[in-house]
């Protein structure tokens, strides 16, 4: 099964509120297998909005990554972030032959 990569675009209108939610929905995506491969780093914007953070996650699957989502505890932690941010996010599978 391929992996899957958790794409959030961000930009935080309340940073006390959205530190909340980055407290709790890094241990609710660390359990469903996710792992950080990039997050608040530098990056260029060639085309689109632009959004002052982005975070990159790598997940087993597609389905852990929307089950991570689905699950009480990153929704929990997710309540902190509606208000205090404008977000995009996407989980896309890899091709069959990438590797991370």
């Amino acid at each position: 099964m391929p992996k899957a990569l958790w794409i959030a675009h961000v930009e935080v209108t309340d940073p006390d509120a959205y530190a909340r939610y980055a407290e709790g929905a890094g241990p609710a995506i660390a359990e469903h297998g996710g792992k950080f491969i990039a997050r608040a780093a530098r990056y260029v914007t060639l085309e689109g909005m632009d959004r002052a953070r982005h975070v990159v996650a790598v997940f087993p699957s597609l389905e852990a990554a929307e089950t991570c989502y689905r699950s009480a505890a990153y929704q929990a932690a997710l309540d902190h972030a509606r208000g205090a941010s404008v977000r995009d996010l996407v989980v896309v599978e890899l091709v069959d032959d990438a590797t991370l």
